[in-house]
């Protein structure tokens, strides 16, 4: 008999973070996260996400063994903004057994039904940066702390429960040897002169913080036509602002600035922490924050976490500017390997965009959905 029960208190929602280090602890390819940092993210009282979203966190059992969980969400700003009448789902990982996936999600269905939803979309989080899409394709590698890794059986468990292909998205990565730095260095040079912009660097956290409001409004801005976006808010930008941007290099964060001095183009790149974590295995202490820091200091790979470019600057090369500082940067640091997060496999602005770095797709995802 499966028993679904909802984690609420912090011992629950710790056992379900705690979930999957079971299901994968022989898997070479699964990066975990850091437990604490998960379990303080389902916290309602402190993450502002929570403000404009719902969610449940299930745990399913099976003999008294824990063999499913999953997080069924209701994203409010989409559904009142955007009027996408959708209930979500994430964090979901199960053992092959087909009967745990569907008790887990008929709590989804249930909550949507209970909102009168037209139907469910998943993996995802509860915003556009969060991790999203259950792997279909390449499975033989190393995933990143960005990231969700499952096994194969995951897909077949969907489609036989009736769920369709709703999105699809790619990660790709490239080299350093393959980009040619010339390139960019003339194409750089001839924007700069021709509309007045530059390239801002930075060398200490405490210099890019004044920025960070400005690029989260280009964000939304930039991201705002992509099926499925859904704007951050000003409390989000604050905690996000707090917990990620400390965890950067600041020398790996970019901006490019009008001559009003306004972003019009940013970059943040994160260095490859998936080795690191595997390492630390869910916590920071002893030695966990040995790993993270070393990684942060010497990781030879790195991560294209988000690129966005104003509409108005939108394919007239800004770009090159971009690229142009990171590959000094990289250069010197001996960073030679990139990987880029999902990106949706239609959009031909972003495929255009990396074009001259000879990109190889190494990754697929998609996520599923099922009418109500």
């Amino acid at each position: 008999m499966i028993e679904v029960k909802e984690a609420v208190t912090k011992k629950e929602l710790t056992a379900f973070v705690k979930f999957p280090f079971q299901l994968y602890k022989n898997s070479k390819n699964w990066v975990p996260p850091i437990i604490a940092d998960e379990v303080e993210s389902f916290n309602k009282k402190t993450n502002p996400v929570f403000e404009t979203a719902d969610a449940f966190f299930y745990i399913a059992y099976k003999n008294n063994r824990a063999v499913g969980r999953l997080a069924a969400i209701v994203n409010w700003s989409e559904i009142k903004k955007q009027h996408i009448k959708k209930v979500r789902f994430g964090w979901w990982d199960v053992i092959d057994d087909i009967e745990v996936t569907r008790a887990l999600l008929e709590k989804v269905e249930e909550l949507g039904k209970k909102h009168h939803l037209e139907y469910i979309e998943g993996p995802m989080g509860f915003s556009n940066m969060d991790k999203v899409g259950v792997m279909i394709d390449g499975f033989d590698h190393m995933g990143t702390m960005v990231t969700w890794y499952n096994f194969p059986y995951y897909k077949e468990h969907l489609e036989q429960l009736g769920y369709i292909v709703e999105k699809e998205y790619n990660e790709s990565e490239f080299y350093l040897d393959d980009v040619d730095p010339k390139f960019f260095k003339k194409g750089g040079e001839l924007v700069q002169k021709r509309y007045g912009v530059r390239g801002l660097n930075f060398t200490k956290t405490k210099d890019v913080m004044p920025y960070v409001d400005q690029m989260f409004a280009l964000f939304n801005r930039a991201y705002a036509n992509l099926s499925s976006f859904v704007a951050i808010t000003d409390a989000q930008i604050d905690f996000y602002k707090k917990k990620y941007i400390s965890f950067i290099n600041p020398e790996y964060i970019k901006f490019v600035v009008d001559k009003e001095d306004n972003i019009i183009a940013f970059g943040i790149v994160m260095p490859g922490f998936a080795q690191a974590l595997q390492k630390a295995k869910g916590k920071l202490f002893p030695f966990g924050f040995i790993h993270l820091l070393k990684a942060k200091k010497q990781s030879k790979s790195a991560v294209f976490y988000l690129v966005g470019i104003h509409p108005e600057y939108q394919n007239k090369g800004i770009t090159a500017v971009l690229f142009n500082e990171f590959y000094k940067i990289f250069s010197e640091k001996g960073v030679h390997h990139f990987i880029r997060t999902p990106e949706l496999s239609d959009n031909a602005a972003a495929r255009n965009m990396w074009k001259h770095f000879n990109p190889q797709v190494y990754v697929r995802r998609r996520t599923y959905k099922k009418e109500l």
